[in-house]
């Protein structure tokens, strides 16, 4: 993912928790906020109770990969934050994918076409 794409200081990460619109599955959270910017950028918070070290990163790792896959059919203008809950360990690949596509639709970001 590009780093033009992500959210990097604790303030913006802040400011979406605050102001933005919470959308909630067992697995993850989605949390998303208009950034008034041509295009989105996006965060992930993978916090310790998810699991150690390793985990963590592959976690962050597949939520980007899927970020990325669906990037370019998502609305622009927000940004979106979104928090891994210690059962996103036990998901397939697959199933997250579902599960993002889940969120993104009940946010009413993903373009249909």
């Amino acid at each position: 993912m590009r780093t033009a794409l992500r959210l990097r200081q604790s303030s913006d990460f802040a400011r979406v928790r605050q102001e933005g619109k919470v959308y909630r599955h067992r697995v993850m959270l989605l949390s998303l906020r208009d950034n008034g910017l041509p295009g989105n950028r996006y965060g992930f918070v993978v916090g310790k109770h998810v699991g150690a070290a390793v985990s963590r990163n592959r976690c962050k790792r597949r939520l980007r990969a899927l970020i990325d896959s669906i990037h370019d059919c998502v609305g622009q203008g927000f940004d979106i934050v979104i928090v891994a809950r210690p059962a996103i360990l036990q998901q397939p690949y697959s199933e997250l994918q579902r599960i993002v596509s889940v969120l993104f639709q009940r946010a009413q970001l993903l373009k249909v076409g």
